[in-house]
């Protein structure tokens, strides 16, 4: 493991990003009790988060570090990552052994393992003066019990540092210790400390452009009253017909998912043409899909998937660190999966047509961009073409379950490519989307 010694506060910002750095200055030009840095996926808020933290542990500022995450996956990555800080974190502290061992500075914990004692966690924190990291903190608000019990836990914190790339939720429930402001039109937006978008870290080469392509199909399937219905996507639907469209559009034993993956492999051949570490990502809502994916991957291709299961304890190492079959065979399209509570109807299904749309290629030339990340999560790809995860978390809660693998659908006639024309490193089957 490489450390990196920091002796100073210029040793410490010696490598960051520009965005990281400025971040780093405007904490501390105010150094507010609260801190809230939205930075796009795959921009290195977990460098920042632990430069932060060391800065404020050698200015004895505070005592302690908890980092609150939103799986336990991401404990061990967050701990792997302090380490190279210097900051040693438990990351299999449990509520019942109550103390911290001695050579530990704080603790890694979940947002669910918070929920469960809050009064314990307070406890802690009260006993020495903490950081408290939330790690995608818009998940705080995942249950509303959950984002009472974190405010009650880490209230008395002398300083909380609010991480995310997602400032935002679909949902009402309040996200804990962010700030609310009321726009224009009335609607109650979270007002952040220091903002670093995807437009500014595609500009600094930081993350690839992305394509979204749009596919259109008609469905048919059978309900469980044995009515055959029938719907084509990017019409009007109901939210329930909606639902059990998207339930037979996704199923692999259906014939639309299988031709837009033929579709997806299609272009990214065309892609790979002028960006040739060009890489695929196939979304699953589940674990069964994504097996069932990868191997309608291989019949489409001849080759095989990386699959990567969010409570796979090798995921990161497959994200981070590609086998070398993988990596001498650009034509692997990896494929990620998260565990949540997709609704329990199954529909059949077969499809009467798809469309795909071209688009124009334009070459754009890699660079390389290394950092320190966590790598538990749904990925990207950088400009040098190796995954970097996003904030997007490895395991949805299941807390609220819902009916379809994709609540939203996009089917405009053309893909999308956001929010740069160039070629992207990234052309991915869109087959479910998050919040």
């Amino acid at each position: 493991m490489t450390l990196l010694e920091a002796n100073s506060t210029e040793d410490r910002l010696r490598g960051l990003r520009n965005w990281q750095r400025a971040a780093f200055e405007e904490y501390f030009r105010r150094e507010p009790r609260d801190f809230l840095a939205v930075a796009t996926p795959g921009a290195g808020k977990t460098t920042f988060a632990l430069t932060l933290a060391s800065e404020l542990l050698a200015r004895h500022v505070v005592r302690a570090v908890t980092v609150v995450c939103p799986t336990e996956h991401l404990k061990k990555q967050w701990a792997e990552a302090a380490a190279r800080f210097n900051i040693p974190l438990d990351p299999d502290f449990k509520n019942g052994q109550g103390a911290l061992g001695k050579h530990f500075v704080g603790a890694a914990v979940t947002y669910a393992q918070v929920a469960a004692h809050p009064m314990l966690h307070r406890n802690r924190t009260e006993a020495r003066r903490t950081l408290v990291i939330f790690d995608e903190i818009h998940h705080a608000g995942d249950a509303l019990s959950w984002g009472e019990a974190v405010r009650e836990a880490f209230d008395p914190a002398a300083r909380r540092l609010c991480l995310t790339g997602t400032p935002f939720r679909s949902d009402t429930n309040p996200i804990p210790f962010v700030d609310y402001v009321q726009d224009h039109t009335g609607v109650r937006r979270c007002s952040w400390d220091y903002s670093y978008g995807y437009a500014p870290a595609l500009a600094d080469g930081v993350v690839r452009p992305v394509i979204f392509l749009a596919y259109s199909g008609e469905m048919r399937w059978r309900t469980k009253a044995g009515d055959e219905l029938a719907a084509r996507l990017g019409e009007p639907l109901t939210s329930d017909a909606l639902s059990q469209a998207w339930r037979a559009a996704l199923d692999p034993k259906g014939d639309w998912i299988k031709r837009v993956l033929a579709a997806a492999d299609r272009r990214l051949t065309e892609v790979r043409k002028h960006t040739p570490d060009a890489g695929g990502l196939v979304i699953a809502s589940d674990h069964e899909n994504a097996r069932a994916y990868a191997r309608i991957l291989r019949q489409i291709t001849g080759r095989g998937a990386t699959v990567v299961l969010s409570d796979d304890p090798t995921a990161s190492r497959k994200i981070t660190q590609p086998s070398r079959a993988d990596s001498s065979d650009p034509a692997r399209m990896p494929i990620f999966a998260w565990s949540r509570s997709a609704g329990s109807s199954k529909a059949s299904s077969t499809m009467n047509s798809a469309t795909v749309n071209p688009i124009p290629d334009t070459a754009a030339p890699p660079s390389t961009c290394p950092q320190t990340r966590l790598p538990g999560r749904m990925p990207h790809l950088s400009r040098s073409g190796s995954q970097v995860p996003s904030a997007m978390p490895a395991n949805l809660p299941t807390s609220r379950p819902r009916a379809t693998p994709m609540a939203t659908v996009d089917v405009a006639a053309a893909p999308r490519v956001s929010p740069s024309s160039r070629t992207p490193a990234l052309a991915s089957a869109k087959t479910g989307t998050m919040t």
